[in-house]
């Protein structure tokens, strides 16, 4: 058994299609499919179940695809401990990010990476914090940009700033031209508000803010997300509270007011894994910090 064939499995694992996985692989199909037929003889086991529609894993292939992540992983970091013993820059970084350090700070930490290290492969997963940080924590994550939390265990969170909530407000909109915005405005006006299943912290906030200024029947829309928010004001269709970070948003029609009795506000950090053996992860934490 090759670890070639192990790297094979876990790409075709993910991508459930032999197509896409050889593409990503650079490699033709039927090497891939003659590969991964070696191995299952080699195990004496069945992987994959294979339709002329699609490609599923069976529990022992589930299984077996994590051990093969696991061990690829295991490898990587290995190449990294002694690349970093040796003195050697990094060669590799995945980089966790939730949106609004996607539009926000992480062009500006991508372009100092790419200066101090340009030969450096990166790999950015967008994704929430709370996924992130699993992420971090299983090591295939190497720097993340989450809400902040405390440092628990391995995991180490650097607190690197604050951003307002605004009004979001169509162009069009009278309300976008007035000097000054409060909350009684709001009162001849259509409220779009987030509306998921747990509610967070943020939307707690703004539910109390409606409820106490007699605005709660003014909410006529919902969303699940900011960029969901931002389309519905786009549109024409309401006015809603938004976090700064989408003045990055390109192609919008809407301006953002500040109202007053509304000072709340988000931070944003930076989390990493301190057993994260990555060569220069320090002179890299560093990095991101210093774009607070």
């Amino acid at each position: 058994m090759e670890l070639r064939q192990l790297s094979f499995f876990v790409t075709l694992a993910e991508e459930l299609h032999f197509g896409r996985a050889a593409a990503r692989l650079n490699i033709a199909q039927p090497a891939l499919t003659v590969q991964i037929q070696n191995l299952e003889r080699e195990l004496g086991v069945q992987l994959l179940i294979r339709s002329t529609r699609r490609v599923q894993m069976t529990k022992a292939g589930s299984v077996f695809y994590e051990r093969c992540r696991r061990i690829l992983n295991d490898l990587d970091n290995s190449c990294s401990i002694a690349r970093a013993i040796a003195g050697k820059d990094l060669k590799k970084l995945t980089i966790g990010t939730i949106y609004p350090a996607t539009f926000g700070i992480l062009p500006s930490f991508l372009a100092k990476i790419g200066r101090r290290f340009p030969d450096i492969k990166i790999h950015v997963r967008t994704g929430t914090s709370e996924a992130i940080i699993r992420e971090i924590e299983s090591g295939t994550v190497n720097i993340g940009f989450i809400r902040p939390l405390e440092n628990l265990g391995s995991l180490r969170c650097l607190g690197i700033g604050h951003e307002r909530y605004l009004l979001a407000i169509p162009a069009d909109n009278p309300l976008a031209h007035s000097d000054k915005v409060n909350l009684t405005d709001l009162r001849s006006q259509k409220i779009i508000a987030f509306a998921r299943s747990n509610l967070s912290y943020t939307e707690g906030y703004f539910y109390q803010q409606f409820r106490e200024h007699d605005l709660l029947g003014s909410v006529v829309y919902t969303c699940d997300d900011t960029l969901s928010l931002m389309s519905l004001v786009s549109s024409g269709l309401g006015v809603g509270f938004i976090p700064e970070w989408t003045h990055e948003l390109p192609n919008r029609d809407v301006v953002l007011r500040h109202v007053e009795g509304i000072d709340f506000k988000v931070g944003l950090s930076i989390a990493w894994n301190k057993e994260d053996p990555t060569a220069n992860r320090d002179e890299i934490v560093e990095m991101a910090w210093s774009l607070r």
